[in-house]
């Protein structure tokens, strides 16, 4: 048998693998070829979440689009009165004036939208997505973001619930010994501001990915002040080919460490979500001061950051022990976070 072939020959069996007929595949195997893949719909978000990514996952299964999915969302938290820490309902600043923000990213196309200090809508969510489908901008703030929300037929309401609006009662009688207001009686822990937000980040089976946050802000705040939330790379981020994360809690102490791109980032590098929102919450201790630390060295504040990736896997870590709300595409749980302190807060 040659042990050489002629250039006919050679040429001959080409043609022949080129149209279909295949030599055995022991003797000439082809490189194998491994391509990524993702686990699914999954999406994670804060506690109040639940609902949020119930909702979420469901109308990414019946084939919604990754942002209005998310949006869809965590309106449920925006438009529930018991939820004092979003849209209607929310904590006021200390004049009483409720005042919200958000932001989202969509992971497809790359684009970003943002309120801050919008008052009278109850949705700032759905403002933020205006601002990223309709314009050239990324955030609008006050008086120009109502004006916008108004000129896309978004009605102006009061967002103060009697409830809120008694919590912030309560809070003016009670901040100052010196004040000309009567103290009156509370069963709310002295020094405690409340805090709360709902972040939401979603993943479908396509792989694309959305993130978003929205927020009341911090109760009694100065009128005018924004937190992380409607900050892009601070209250949420979010990149397609790798990930998204973002945070509740002490915002001011996220914008310092851009948290929500961080995360994305320790993830680029490999780790996953718990881990990459641990490591993001070391770079916020080593960034506080110490007029914001205990004799302890902890921080007085609590921060949680939650995250997916890419494969669909979820995570969230926090200062101090707290919760989260995952779906795996099939269930939506409440599971514990990972910390970086053990004690209470």
């Amino acid at each position: 048998m040659p042990t050489t072939l002629s250039r006919r020959t050679f040429l001959g069996a080409a043609a022949t693998v080129a149209g279909g007929s295949l030599l055995p595949h022991s003797a000439y195997a082809a490189p194998a070829i491994r391509r990524s893949r993702v686990a699914g719909f999954a999406a994670v978000s804060s506690a109040n979440g639940l609902r949020a990514v119930e909702r979420a996952v469901r109308l990414m299964q019946e084939g919604t689009d990754t942002l209005d999915a998310a949006v869809e969302g965590v309106k449920i938290q925006e438009l529930d009165p018991n939820d004092m820490s979003v849209g209607y309902g929310g904590l006021p600043n200390e004049d009483g004036v409720v005042q919200l923000d958000a932001s989202c990213m969509h992971g497809p196309s790359r684009r970003a939208g943002a309120v801050a200090a919008l008052e009278g809508i109850k949705t700032p969510s759905e403002i933020a997505r205006l601002v990223l489908k309709h314009t050239n901008h990324i955030m609008l703030v006050g008086e120009g973001a109502k004006r916008f929300a108004l000129s896309y037929g978004y009605a102006e309401e009061d967002l103060l619930t009697p409830r809120s609006r008694e919590r912030w009662l309560r809070w003016r009688a009670n901040r100052g010994a010196a004040d000309d207001w009567l103290d009156v009686a509370t069963d709310e822990p002295t020094g405690m501001r409340p805090t709360g937000t709902i972040n939401c980040n979603v993943i479908n089976e396509a792989g694309d990915l959305s993130s978003i946050t929205t927020t009341s802000g911090l109760a009694w705040k100065i009128p005018g002040r924004a937190g992380d939330s409607p900050i892009v790379g601070a209250g949420q981020y979010c990149d397609n080919e790798i990930g998204a994360a973002g945070s509740t809690g002490r915002g001011e102490s996220n914008i310092l460490v851009c948290g929500g791109f961080l995360t994305v980032e320790h993830m680029r590098r490999g780790m996953a979500p718990t881990d990459a929102c641990l490591e993001t919450l070391r770079r916020v201790v080593a960034m506080t001061p110490p007029r914001l630390l205990g004799e302890d060295g902890q921080t007085d504040f609590q921060l949680t950051f939650y995250a997916v990736n890419k494969k669909g896997e979820i995570g969230a870590a926090s200062l101090y022990p707290s919760r989260y709300a995952g779906h795996d595409g099939t269930t939506a749980s409440i599971h514990d976070t990972a910390s970086l302190y053990k004690g209470p807060r």
